[in-house]
């Protein structure tokens, strides 16, 4: 049974936004750290992932350097849903997107690998 499934990837042009959505179950949404990973298409999701953001219980974020300033993540613990706001696309952001969740501390982007559960991906493409 699927817990996290992502949804709101598409193609846009570069300068570009979009939206991520990650429907969580309330286990998943709670849990000490919640963020976003990308890989290119073809790579295994169970290794080698860049981490995009992080957002610990506290509501606490991290963000890869390559994403500060234009990318947001945020929870909506109510809903049980996790957001990634991402703007001024770049052809360099074109991936699959993977809503992930994990029991580590402390929940940042370096600590990636240490996410245990994963959504299917969602594919975003942007064009130049």
């Amino acid at each position: 049974q699927v817990q996290l499934v992502e949804s709101g990837g598409g193609s846009v042009q570069t300068g570009g936004s979009l939206t991520l959505s990650c429907a969580a179950s309330k286990y998943y949404i709670n849990s000490p750290c919640m963020g976003w990973f990308r890989q290119a298409p073809g790579k295994d999701p169970s290794n080698e992932r860049e981490g995009v953001a992080t957002i610990g219980l506290d509501g606490n974020t991290d963000y890869a350097d390559s994403v500060k300033a234009r990318f947001t993540i945020s929870k909506d613990s109510a809903e049980n849903i996790l957001y990634l706001q991402m703007n001024n696309l770049q052809p360099e952001d074109t991936a699959i997107y993977y809503c992930a969740s994990g029991h580590f501390r402390p929940c940042t982007v370096p600590n990636t690998n240490y996410f245990g559960t994963w959504g299917q991906g969602t594919q975003v493409t942007v064009s130049s």
